[in-house]
């Protein structure tokens, strides 16, 4: 059993390809919402509480946590503000204005003339760049879909960009680095969870979330801040995952859940077992397809209401890979040579985090 220290300097490591498996994760699961309207109809739901999307952005928070905890004790205050900004805002900007000035230019069934004028256009772009709203409508796009928004993954970003913020309050107080308060935020994270459910078991999702996806975050910046002591083992994997069966049915269930999640992503992606082999792909177009996923699968619903679920899922797959694939090359991959111009070193790909 490698401590995590260990496996971080092999030559072979899996966050790339296992961002980019979450953000397919993520469409698979959109392709029952956007066709249904409701949640309910995602197989996992029912199964688990969450759906496989939702399971799918706290793997992504999880990896986000250890990454970019690296990144602040490898790159210091300067270098870490200028990689955030740069690793997030081009692909969104850009994304945000091919939504709404082209998917919409074609989806809408207003004139061209009347859509191009309208303030809802406007004040999409300005709403999703700068309080990442994601259920605000374009005008006369999507009228007859069951949901009217056409970016809808764009609100995790507010929780990632306020963990961000967290891991650059600690790093200038100089927290970050210490195990005992990494150990006690997960505990106190934990703790509040576990008491919410406890004391009310139907929770607002939305307060769910918001101690939900900081609980994941701080595991995967605990599990890099203990790298020296913490142990790969996926005997360690199957025992929460045994644990969490075991009290589905108690207040212990999300928050065990959700811990469980965030060791298990980090054991993928550095398992030694898998590390032999390299699965790296050249392109990450994780967050390309995070982004376009679900205006894809909006326009191809809005093209063909009848059509079933799963027979969209292919087509929504390609096109939305294609597109990521766009953004990575045009956009993202060149934000990322003028980081690494900026900061004046090459790049390390593992301290590269794709936000979900």
């Amino acid at each position: 059993m490698p401590t995590l220290s260990s496996a971080m300097v092999r030559e072979n490591n899996h966050f790339t390809v296992l961002r980019l498996a979450l953000a397919l994760a993520v469409v698979l699961s959109h392709a029952f919402s956007v066709t249904t309207g409701t949640i309910e109809d995602e197989p996992l739901t029912r199964a688990t509480g969450f759906t496989l999307g939702e399971h799918a952005v706290n793997g992504f928070f999880a990896i986000s946590g250890f990454l970019v905890t690296m990144s602040f004790d490898r790159r210091g205050f300067r270098d870490y503000v200028l990689a955030r900004a740069l690793r997030i805002a081009p692909g969104l900007i850009v994304a945000t204005l091919v939504v709404a000035l082209v998917f919409g230019s074609v989806m809408t069934v207003l004139p061209l003339g009347t859509y191009w004028r309208s303030e809802g256009v406007w004040r999409f772009i300005v709403a999703t760049l700068t309080t990442y709203k994601s259920n605000i409508a374009l005008p006369g796009v999507f009228e007859n879909n069951p949901f009217r928004f056409p970016m809808g993954t764009v609100w995790t970003l507010k929780y990632e960009v306020l963990c961000y913020g967290g891991v650059l309050l600690l790093g200038v107080t100089g927290l970050l680095r210490s195990r005992i308060f990494a150990a006690a935020l997960v505990g106190g994270l934990f703790v509040a969870l576990l008491a919410l459910a406890w004391t009310d078991p139907a929770v607002p999702k939305g307060i769910e979330t918001a101690l939900r996806l900081p609980l994941i975050f701080a595991c995967g910046g605990a599990l890099y801040v203990w790298r020296d002591t913490v142990r790969l083992s996926a005997m360690i994997v199957v025992a929460f995952a045994a644990l969490t069966f075991l009290l589905a049915s108690t207040a212990l269930y999300t928050p065990l859940l959700f811990t469980g999640t965030a060791y298990a992503m980090i054991w993928i992606a550095l398992s030694p077992a898998l590390s032999r082999w390299s699965l790296e792909p050249r392109q990450d177009l994780s967050y390309g397809t995070y982004l376009y996923g679900w205006p894809v699968q909006q326009s191809l619903h809005a093209l063909f209401p009848l059509v079933a679920p799963l027979a969209l899922l292919v087509p929504a797959l390609v096109l939305t890979l294609a597109i990521a694939s766009l953004s990575w090359m045009g956009v993202e991959k060149p934000a990322l040579a003028l980081k690494a111009r900026a900061l004046g070193r090459r790049t390390l790909k593992t301290i590269e985090p794709a936000a979900p």
